[in-house]
């Protein structure tokens, strides 16, 4: 799967101001919200602390895989945001996080759901990947990374 085909240049932030998981679930919700679709901000933000509740998203080495299942979605969504320093995440090492990969997708797509995980999951092991994204200044930079 090329990860580039679920994102967007507007979807993604680099270096972002952030010091809690609260408030880089809103930067991502904000981020991922479709008015025009009517996908909104309060229900990403509703399925992804829900999501977390089960159990930390973060993956270890700084890295974060936010992800949530949202009705009237039609397809699989990706936002990706840096943040200037890493933050507390209650990730699997128990190291802070900088990079999230955040991935909603439609209610109803289970078996997708899991593909596109692992996909994300295969990329982000990319040390030099991961490297590059950190060290991004654009979305240009990480969407050339992703390809």
């Amino acid at each position: 799967m090329q990860l580039s085909s679920i994102l967007k240049e507007s979807r993604i932030l680099c270096a972002v101001p952030c010091q809690s998981k609260k408030k880089i679930f809103e930067t991502i919700s904000e981020l991922a919200e479709d008015v025009e679709n009517e996908i909104y901000q309060a229900n990403i933000l509703e399925s992804l602390v829900h999501r977390e509740k089960m159990g930390s998203t973060g993956i270890g080495n700084g890295i974060a895989i936010p992800h949530g299942r949202i009705a009237g979605l039609k397809d699989v969504v990706a936002i990706v945001v840096t943040t200037e320093s890493a933050i507390d995440f209650e990730a699997i090492d128990h190291k802070p996080v900088d990079v999230f990969f955040a991935l909603l997708v439609p209610q109803e797509q289970i078996e997708g759901h899991l593909q596109t995980l692992a996909a994300v999951a295969a990329k982000l092991n990319d040390p030099d990947i991961v490297a590059g994204i950190r060290r991004a200044k654009t979305p240009q930079d990480i969407l050339l990374l992703l390809k």
